[in-house]
C-alpha cells in the first residue's frame, strides 16, 4: 500500500510541476512578447534602410548599362524615385503618414528647413520621400558624423545628398538654390528629448547658415513622432555620460508602433539681416514650439496616438 501511495504522490507531484512549468512558460511568453516586439520593431526600419542601400548598390554597379537605356545624365534620379516610392508607401500603410503645409516648401529656390529630432528620424525619411514623389524636389539633409561610419550608409548619403555639414558647406548648398534640412538638436535631442522639448543648447550654426545664405527658414514638426519610437528614459544619467564620451546614440530605442503621424510645416520665417544668430534661433524655436502646442497631445500617449488613426479621435488643430 505504501508503495502505491508513494507512486501516486510522485505522479501527482510530477504532474503538478510539469503543469506549473508549462503554465509559467506560457505566462512569461504572453507577458514578455509585447516587450520583445517593441524592441525588435526598430530593427525593421534598419532592415528597410539596408534594403534601400542594397537596391542602390545594385543600381550603381549596373549604371553604365542603365544609362544607355534611360538616356539620363543624373545617375540617381530614377532609382531615387523608386526607393522614395517604397518609403512613401511604408509611411502611408504603417503610420497613415501625411504632410500638411508642403506648399511652404518652394518649387524652386532655396530654403532652410529646421525640424524636431525624434528618437529615430523616421519622419524625415517619409518627408524626403513625399517631397520627391509629390513635388519632385530633392531636399538635402545634414546628418551626424557617426552615421557616415555605419556600413551601407554612404551610398544612401550619396544618393540622397546627405552631408556631415559645416557652416560653409551648408551655406554653399543653399546659395546654389537648394533646400536643406537641419535638426539643431541632433542626436542629443533624439536621445533625451522625451517630452517634445527642444534640446538645442547654444547651437547657433543653423542660424548663421541662414543669415549668411540669406534664405527663409521653414519650421517643421511631426505629430506623434515620440509615440512611434521612444528611447529608454531609465538610467538617463548613465546614458548622458556615455553620450558625452562617445557622441553616439547608445540609449536603447523601442517602438515602431503604427501611430498616426503628420508632419506640419509652418509658414516660412523670412530672412532678416537685422537679427543676430541668437535672436533668429529663439524665433525659430518659438515657431516649432508653437507647432508642437497646436498639433501634439501633451503629454504624449501611445494609445491615444494609435486611436488617432481613426479621424474621430484626432486632435483638433487651431
Amino acid at each position: 500500500m505504501s508503495v502505491f501511495f508513494q507512486g501516486f504522490v510522485n505522479f501527482t507531484r510530477d504532474y503538478i510541476v510539469n503543469y506549473i512549468d508549462i503554465d509559467y512558460s506560457l505566462w512569461m511568453t504572453w507577458f514578455l512578447a509585447p516587450l520583445l516586439i517593441s524592441f525588435l520593431l526598430p530593427v525593421v526600419i534598419a532592415l528597410f534602410l539596408y534594403f534601400s542601400a542594397f537596391v542602390l548598390y545594385i543600381y550603381k554597379l549596373h549604371w553604365t548599362n542603365i544609362r544607355k537605356t534611360l538616356q539620363t545624365g543624373d545617375m540617381w534620379d530614377t532609382v531615387r524615385k523608386f526607393v522614395c516610392a517604397l518609403w512613401d508607401a511604408h509611411g502611408w500603410i504603417w503610420h497613415g503618414y501625411e504632410v500638411r503645409g508642403l506648399e511652404n516648401v518652394p518649387d524652386t529656390g532655396s530654403a532652410l528647413i529646421i525640424y524636431y529630432h525624434g528618437a529615430i528620424p523616421i519622419d524625415l525619411y517619409y518627408f524626403l520621400a513625399k517631397s520627391i514623389c509629390v513635388k519632385n524636389r530633392l531636399i538635402h539633409t545634414v546628418a551626424d558624423h557617426f552615421l557616415f561610419k555605419v556600413p551601407g550608409f554612404s551610398i544612401i548619403a550619396e544618393c540622397m545628398n546627405v552631408i556631415p555639414g559645416t557652416i560653409q558647406t551648408c551655406s554653399n548648398i543653399l546659395k546654389e538654390g537648394n533646400v536643406l534640412a537641419i535638426s539643431p538638436g541632433g542626436v542629443y535631442e533624439a536621445q533625451f528629448g522625451h517630452t517634445y522639448n527642444l534640446l538645442w543648447k547654444r547651437r547657433l550654426g543653423f542660424a548663421k547658415v541662414a543669415l549668411e545664405a540669406k534664405v527663409p527658414i521653414i519650421p517643421m514638426f511631426t505629430q506623434n513622432l515620440r509615440e512611434a519610437f521612444r528611447t529608454v528614459s531609465i538610467g538617463k544619467r548613465f546614458f548622458l555620460k556615455m553620450y558625452a564620451m562617445f557622441k553616439m546614440p547608445l540609449a536603447p530605442v523601442y517602438g515602431g508602433f503604427p501611430v498616426k503621424m503628420v508632419t506640419h510645416l509652418g509658414k516660412p520665417i523670412p530672412y532678416d539681416g537685422n537679427l543676430t544668430p541668437e535672436q533668429l534661433q529663439a524665433k525659430v524655436a518659438a515657431a516649432i514650439e508653437d507647432l508642437i502646442q497646436k498639433n501634439q497631445r501633451l503629454p504624449g500617449n501611445i494609445l491615444f496616438a494609435l486611436f488617432e488613426r481613426i479621424p474621430f479621435f484626432r486632435k483638433k488643430t487651431a
